[in-house]
């Protein structure tokens, strides 16, 4: 038991999160997106949008500790609307309601007076196009007739690439990958993540799609540079603003904004190529 104790203890330290309570926290979020989607669709668009409340709240601390100020209560009002939006009106919906959003935002700012507008205008900017804008492609991906499969071919893909970048990282990574962005990142982890989730996003297209298995490959890859890529900058983001972690509500992982970094940016990538593989068989080219 001390042995098993000690080597979960260097694992902690090797990887700079603790395991066990990150493996309890992801299987839970696993089940209640399953739970979510099996029964009534809608209630997944309801978990996105608390996940985004949440999200906006924990930028909105990190923006305030280095004197930004954005506007809490009207980005959440703005993520509401964007979620709502997209639900109910697909892909249309959240580009008007993000076409109108942003301008709101603005204007709202006014009475504020000209002091660091163009400060907080961009982080505003920033904060609606990252959090709500990117998060209603997780909505697109679940609102069809078989979005249970598509959310949950994504969350194999993305489960892939952040698991088996973490242990391959951790059991055999000796060179950085962005040491300036993210010191614990290795090429080893890259390259396991790379070849795992190739697999599994071959195994998903075929056996939760059912769909072509070379499909899923190509998503694979494709999830792990877009979702490194979110990883990435958003390590990049609390590199400059000097702290750890996004927040601490999940034991294990951090806040929110440190479990949603990598879907945000995935979540578009894979609905994009899922539609494109729609219209190839659609028109018979596939």
């Amino acid at each position: 038991m001390s042995d098993l104790h000690s080597i979960n203890e260097a694992i902690n330290k090797r990887a700079g999160r603790k395991l066990l309570p990150s493996i309890g926290v992801s299987i839970f979020l696993v089940l209640l997106v399953w739970f979510s989607l099996s029964t009534f669709r809608i209630i997944f668009a309801g978990l996105v949008t608390l996940a985004v409340v949440l999200g906006i709240r924990e930028l909105n601390r990190a923006f305030t500790a280095v004197g930004i100020h954005i506007p809490l209560w009207s980005l959440t009002t703005a993520t509401v609307a964007l979620s709502a939006a997209t639900w109910f009106g697909g892909v249309s919906g959240l580009a008007v309601a993000t076409a109108i959003s942003f301008p709101c935002l603005l204007v709202l700012l006014l009475p504020r007076g000209v002091e660091n507008f163009v400060k907080t205008a961009s982080a505003s900017a920033l904060s609606l196009i990252y959090l709500p804008f990117l998060a209603g492609f997780l909505i697109l991906l679940a609102r069809p007739h078989n979005g249970l499969a598509r959310v949950m071919t994504f969350v194999v893909l993305v489960g892939c690439n952040d698991t088996f970048a973490y242990l391959t990282g951790v059991l055999f990574g000796k060179h950085p990958l962005a040491p300036k962005i993210s010191p614990k990142k290795t090429i080893e982890g890259l390259v396991g993540s790379l070849l795992f989730t190739v697999i599994g996003g071959s195994l998903a297209f075929h056996f939760i799609m059912d769909s072509d298995w070379w499909l899923g490959a190509l998503a694979g890859l494709l999830t792990v540079f877009t979702a490194t890529s979110g990883d990435l900058i958003e390590s990049a983001l609390k590199r400059d603003m000097a702290i750890k972690d996004m927040g601490n509500l999940l034991p294990g992982h951090g806040g929110i904004m440190d479990r949603l970094d990598s879907v945000l940016f995935a979540a578009p990538a894979l609905w994009l190529a899922l539609e494109i593989v729609r219209r190839a068989q659609d028109s018979g080219l596939l």
